[in-house]
């Protein structure tokens, strides 16, 4: 998952603006980051490294920075390794001008869209999907920027909410099928765009709404203008692991409070998966403390604080070998053996994807001598791959497709495990269930004719 932030302004400077944006979508990727610009002389320049952003970039650089509007991207890597070629902004300044592409989300068929552009003499300085938009802009010389990205997005399929810096303006777009947020906001006559409306929060900017999916918004010196991409899907596929686990629960999504929908899942939880005889609630800090204090209202249970946080370390879920999360979880997270000393906790997290987090907790929390811990998890299990840019590639890293919940439960050490049910996930968020991508928990994916909603042939009218 990454994160996106885009600003313009008429009046003065922004590349500070997205910056600090940035700094509020920081949980959404902690391997790279970048900012992009076009400066006086019609030419984009990008500052890009890798690390968290305070190492990536310097703010007082930006600070300084002459620009009106500008681009910026974190990232963790889902399509493409880690390292500073796949660092985003991906930028160029071809024949038809200056051009910076941040992306979030995966195109589902970037390998058949390289395939052909490679046969049409494109050479390609990243592994990343997002690369192919910057290469499908290029290969239409004649059409002016904005025109030729709405025919190239025509064209990509999969998971995508871009922000794109070009000379006719700061560009938004989310995929026809909504998979990803991108969030629009104002403040005056300033507008920017990111990929959750917490960020906004920061710049004292007001959010306005969600970028709807297949729609693109043209933002400049004569305001705002949106446009509709030629695609038409059956059916939503805004991604219900946003809700669970990705956004700040400060932010808002197709009009859904996160941190109320996690409310509620933790009160479904306690209604459907009680623990008799628990003496109070903890959770996995952070993600899974908005669920577990629905969970002790509804069970009428006290919450306590009992596993504390290093607020210095990272999430462990985005990092990106087995190695790094093993050991980012002892680091991480701390039991307080006072408050599960001769108790009965139960504990709960908002997912349980690979099983690293909740088995090294668990065993830390035996260590405090608890007398029994009962996991409660405040999604369905995880079974299946994610192709939409969330960092589950296969089914042979996933406890659940390969273990029963008794068998799950032994492996972590816990003395009872419990999900909430696909449905009561649904009912909690409010959303539809054919607005929501639940692949991941049901392996229920986009069907192969609403996946030709876009183009049948790839690059078809780019090269016509």
């Amino acid at each position: 998952m990454c994160g996106v932030f885009g600003a313009f302004s008429s009046n003065h400077f922004v590349a500070e603006e997205v910056y600090l944006g940035l700094s509020a979508l920081q949980h959404r990727g902690q391997e790279s980051a970048g900012v992009a610009w076009i400066d006086s002389g019609g030419r984009v320049n990008a500052i890009k490294g890798m690390g968290l952003l305070h190492e990536a970039l310097s703010q007082g650089v930006l600070a300084e920075t002459p620009a009106k509007a500008a681009i910026g991207h974190v990232r963790y890597s889902t399509a493409g390794g880690s390292m500073i070629q796949n660092a985003q902004p991906i930028c160029a300044n071809y024949a038809q001008g200056p051009v910076a592409v941040v992306h979030n989300g995966n195109l589902t068929n970037f390998n058949d869209l390289r395939s052909t552009l490679e046969s049409r003499g494109a050479i390609f300085q990243s592994t990343s999907d997002t690369e192919a938009i910057l290469q499908l802009l290029a290969h239409q010389p004649r059409r002016r920027p904005f025109e030729a990205l709405l025919r190239a997005l025509a064209e990509v399929r999969g998971a995508y909410s871009l922000v794109v810096l070009i000379e006719e303006g700061l560009v938004a777009a989310r995929d026809p099928w909504g998979f990803r947020p991108l969030a629009l906001g104002r403040k005056g006559d300033d507008y920017y765009v990111a990929s959750e409306s917490c960020a906004f929060n920061l710049l004292g900017a007001s959010f306005v709404r969600d970028v709807e999916p297949g729609e693109v918004l043209l933002i400049n010196e004569s305001g705002m203008t949106s446009y509709r991409l030629p695609v038409k899907c059956e059916r939503k596929w805004v991604c219900s692991f946003e809700f669970v686990y990705f956004a700040r629960p400060d932010s808002v999504i197709e009009g859904r409070s996160v941190y109320r929908v996690r409310q509620e899942m933790g009160r479904k939880l306690a209604k459907n998966c009680p623990a008799a005889g628990a003496d109070f609630v903890a959770s996995f800090p952070d993600s899974g403390t908005t669920a577990a204090l629905g969970f002790a209202a509804e069970s009428g249970m006290p919450f306590e604080a009992a596993v504390v946080r290093n607020r210095y370390v990272g999430r462990t879920f985005i990092q990106p070998t087995q190695k790094v999360r093993e050991l980012g979880v002892r680091i991480k997270l701390s039991p307080s053996p006072e408050l599960f000393r001769g108790r009965n906790a139960v504990l709960v997290d908002d997912s349980l994807v690979r099983g690293t987090t909740a088995g090294l907790v668990v065993s830390m929390i035996r260590e405090c001598k608890a007398l029994s811990v009962h996991l409660r998890i405040s999604s369905p299990p995880v079974q299946y791959p994610c192709f939409y840019g969330i960092d589950t590639p296969s089914n042979g890293e996933l406890a659940a497709a390969k273990h029963s919940q008794a068998e799950i439960a032994r492996s972590i050490g816990a003395d009872s495990l419990c999900y909430l049910s696909k449905d009561e996930m649904v009912e909690a968020i409010g959303l539809p269930d054919n607005s929501l991508c639940t692949a991941c928990f049901d392996g229920k994916y986009v069907s192969a004719h609403d996946a030709e909603c876009s183009s049948s042939h790839a690059c078809r009218e780019i090269f016509d």
